[in-house]
């Protein structure tokens, strides 16, 4: 028996090949859970990312993942989703419970970096980008799921929050915000639900190195005119108490120990998964 044989997983924003999304998703199907798949899985123009994609190109991507998790000896079932649309979310778990009988674990890890940039240039459009992907999104989610993890008698949900939504760093204000606001629902979800057994924690990562993380150093290096090797390098070597740059696997394993019984009185938490970090307030 593996500790998630029986549970059904979804994961959010699981479309980029290097992301935590993809990571959790592995893990999760390799302690025993079934995990549905899911981002926008449509080309959108990262304008500020230098004209880059930033989310799954097509259903390619989401449908090698399923093909992954199925190897493991789980379901893997990828559907396109956006959390923007409470439509779409709807039926992504209408079609899961009809698929696979039910939700018992919410991995909310979609989001965007949109909002990280200078106060004064960050316009309303990038503050409400960065508040209906990483605050709105968790929302339409946890609204919908919710009621199916009360049927089943319970269930984990784990936000993904940053180490931004525990401290402020330069030049992020938006970004900030909207992370700052996941540690606050993630609070109020676990006093609401844990009567109903339903926990809620989050997840804070530091510098993992995914593509969004990459791209980001890309965008600070240019504006510092420095290289990105030498960037990370300063970074490492001076803020990470651990002496590296974390990888995907590093949260997906707090991800599989919050979503499993091992944390079953664990509730209400943000745990930091940053090398101990030692910047921001």
């Amino acid at each position: 028996m593996k500790p998630l044989d029986g549970k059904v997983a979804v994961v959010t924003g699981a479309g980029r090949e290097r992301g935590i999304g993809r990571a959790a998703a592995v893990a999760l199907a390799k302690w025993g859970a079934d995990v549905v798949v899911t981002d926008l899985a449509r080309p959108v123009p990262g304008t500020e990312w230098g004209g880059r994609t930033t989310v799954a190109d097509d259903m390619l991507g989401l449908e090698a993942l399923a093909a992954e998790v199925n190897s493991l000896g789980s379901v893997g079932l990828p559907l396109a989703v956006d959390v923007t649309n409470r439509e779409e979310v709807q039926n992504c778990v209408n079609e899961t419970v009809e698929v696979l009988g039910g939700i018992d674990i919410l991995f909310n890890n979609a989001g965007t970096p949109t909002g990280i940039g200078p106060f004064l240039e960050t316009p309303g459009s990038v503050w409400e980008k960065s508040w209906q992907v990483n605050v709105m999104g968790i929302v339409n989610c946890c609204q919908a799921v919710i009621p199916e993890m009360q049927k089943r008698g319970g269930g984990s949900i784990i936000n993904n929050a940053s180490v931004a939504g525990i401290r402020a760093t330069l030049d992020s204000a938006a970004y900030t915000t909207t992370k700052f606001a996941v540690v606050g629902l993630t609070k109020s979800l676990a006093r609401d639900f844990g009567r109903d057994g339903v926990r809620c924690n989050a997840v804070c990562p530091g510098d993992i190195a995914t593509q969004m993380n990459d791209e980001v150093l890309e965008m600070m290096a240019r504006k510092m005119g420095v290289g990105v090797t030498e960037l990370e390098g300063h970074a490492t070597s001076a803020q990470l108490s651990l002496g590296r740059r974390g990888v995907a696997n590093d949260v997906a394993s707090v991800v599989v120990w919050l979503a499993s019984e091992l944390s079953g009185y664990v509730t209400g938490e943000e745990i930091r998964v940053d090398g101990g970090w030692e910047v921001g307030l």
